[in-house]
């Protein structure tokens, strides 16, 4: 008798190992079907990994190089997705990438200075000091 009750207890352990497994692969079945819907584009991958000024310099490189810029853009997201990248890029270390690949990006630069007290353009103040000496 200790056999059959044994034999009843693995048979109860074996039905109940199955019946998880099936509600294990039901579930993946409904979370595959889900995941395609919620494929990023390799763009939407990058940007939130984007820091300081990063966006600036990547909509920069998108608008004067489109097609070398969408090839970067492709292998940043596949390193990003595999783990290779998990820290944040600033716009000085993508610029910095993209001119070591030979991609030149033009950033608009603006020079502040301080004067009486609030900030202006360096353009703004040579311009200020042409007009002041031009009047003597």
């Amino acid at each position: 008798m200790s056999d059959d009750s044994e034999l009843e207890r693995l048979k109860a352990k074996r039905l109940a190992e199955m019946q998880k497994n099936i509600s294990f692969k039901q579930n993946a079945q409904k979370q595959s079907n889900i995941k395609p819907k919620e494929k990023k584009t390799p763009r939407e991958v990058l940007v939130p990994i984007l820091g300081y000024r990063g966006l600036e310099v990547l909509q920069n490189a998108e608008s004067q190089f489109p097609n070398e810029t969408k090839i970067i853009v492709e292998k940043l997201s596949e390193l990003i997705n595999t783990g290779e990248i998990n820290e944040v890029i600033d716009g000085g270390q993508l610029l910095q990438l993209f001119r070591s690949v030979g991609i030149n990006i033009r950033m608009q630069t603006k020079i502040n200075v301080e004067q009486d007290g609030k900030f202006v353009s360096l353009s703004d103040k040579l311009s200020k000091q042409s007009l002041d000496t031009g009047d003597d």
